[in-house]
């Protein structure tokens, strides 16, 4: 079953017992504890942080209209699933519920009832994972902090996959910035939010008018000028583009962006891998490893974080033992500093040469997580190769 995370906003004592004791035997994991119902603020905060799949809230004693409640919660936690939990089946409540938008109504005796509900949306979420899996991986790339390198990485991990003949999709979710289309060259009047804006006629004729093909093998969705929108997706639209664009490609690479926005997270539904791009700063060793707890927290398998040491000093201060120790997940692996020639790539308008030292690592970490190999040189060239 996917291993949902659950939230809890329950002040009736024998609502909020009976809901423990269902979860204790359940493979679920509750991220979100609030036993105070009139403190919506304070629980909504919490929500924004953990994000869990699943809000269980009682309303035995709500008095206010339920959709600024159901609607206070999406804008907080993205799409929950959320289950109104009351100590009666009263019909107008029941009813009320419904119109609100709340997904189930549950009252006592709760054990069954809960655990079927819970246990749909498990294999609910099981399926759509599972779905989108069979047309290829997703990686998404974040930087610890604003300057970390992921987008770098991002660009060129890309170039080297569609090097190996793989068919690529490279998107850039950082709303903010948005710099592949300045890494790749890349010139588009469209961009990720017209796929947001269309979704209701995203098919592939229309993917591939949106795309561009600034890399051979590689399709590029950009983002829009930074300044020229100001428009925020919402989560699941975000999640259906990846979900419509994956099963196209052998590869789709996001860059995330800087650190885990609340788009990041909604992202990471649909992505098999987080590729968390750190340095050996101090603010941004101290981001990664909030970033990692959260990601744990909220259910993301430690073995689906790829910790990438950027800008790597060829002398470290500290052990890569003593760094994974501190973190809490093995270094990936890990990225030589070279400035000065980035600096001039960039000045020259062009991406790294395979032949630089830098270009040669990123080759080398594009194969590691592909899972590839390079071949022995045929003919003075070397070509990619998957295992097996």
């Amino acid at each position: 079953m996917y291993p949902l995370t659950i939230g809890l906003a329950i002040e009736n004592r024998e609502l909020w017992d009976q809901a423990q004791a269902t979860l204790a035997d359940l493979p679920f994991r509750i991220i979100v504890e609030h036993q105070d119902v009139g403190d919506v603020s304070n629980f909504l905060d919490r929500l924004e942080r953990m994000r869990p799949d699943v809000v269980l809230v009682d309303i035995s004693g709500w008095k206010e209209p339920l959709e600024g409640l159901v609607s206070s919660i999406r804008a907080a936690a993205g799409d929950p699933m959320i289950i109104a939990l009351n100590n009666n089946a009263d019909s107008e409540a029941i009813l009320s519920s419904l119109r609100a938008g709340i997904n189930e109504y549950l009252y006592p005796p709760l054990q069954d009832s809960l655990r079927r509900a819970l246990e749909r949306r498990s294999l609910d979420r099981s399926r759509r994972r599972e779905g989108a899996k069979g047309g290829g991986k997703a990686m998404g790339f974040m930087s610890a902090k604003g300057g970390c390198g992921s987008t770098t990485l991002v660009c060129h991990v890309a170039a080297e996959l569609g090097r190996a003949n793989q068919r690529v999709l490279l998107a850039d979710l950082d709303l903010d910035a948005g710099m592949v289309a300045f890494i790749t060259k890349t010139k588009s009047v469209y961009s990720i939010l017209d796929a947001v804006n269309n979704l209701h006629r995203l098919d592939l004729h229309y993917w591939k008018a949106l795309v561009s093909n600034g890399i051979p093998g590689v399709e590029i969705v950009s983002s829009p000028l930074a300044l020229a929108s100001k428009q925020q997706p919402k989560d699941e639209q975000i999640r259906q583009v990846l979900a419509f664009a994956r099963p196209h490609y052998d590869w789709t690479l996001v860059d995330l962006g800087r650190s885990l926005t609340r788009m990041g997270m909604a992202a990471l539904e649909e992505i098999d891998e987080a590729c968390l791009v750190t340095t050996l700063e101090v603010p941004a060793l101290h981001q990664s490893k909030q970033i990692i707890q959260t990601l744990l927290d909220g259910g993301f398998g430690k073995n689906r974080i790829k910790l990438i040491l950027n800008r790597a000093p060829k002398r470290l201060d500290i052990t890569p033992g003593e760094l994974e120790k501190m973190l809490g997940t093995p270094i990936f692996a890990t990225v030589p500093n070279d400035y000065p020639e980035l600096y001039e790539t960039y000045a020259e308008g062009r991406m790294l040469s395979r032949n630089s030292e830098l270009g040669r690592q990123i080759a080398k970490l594009a194969a590691k997580l592909a899972n590839l190999e390079e071949e022995k040189p045929v003919n003075g060239k070397k070509r990619f190769a998957l295992f097996g």
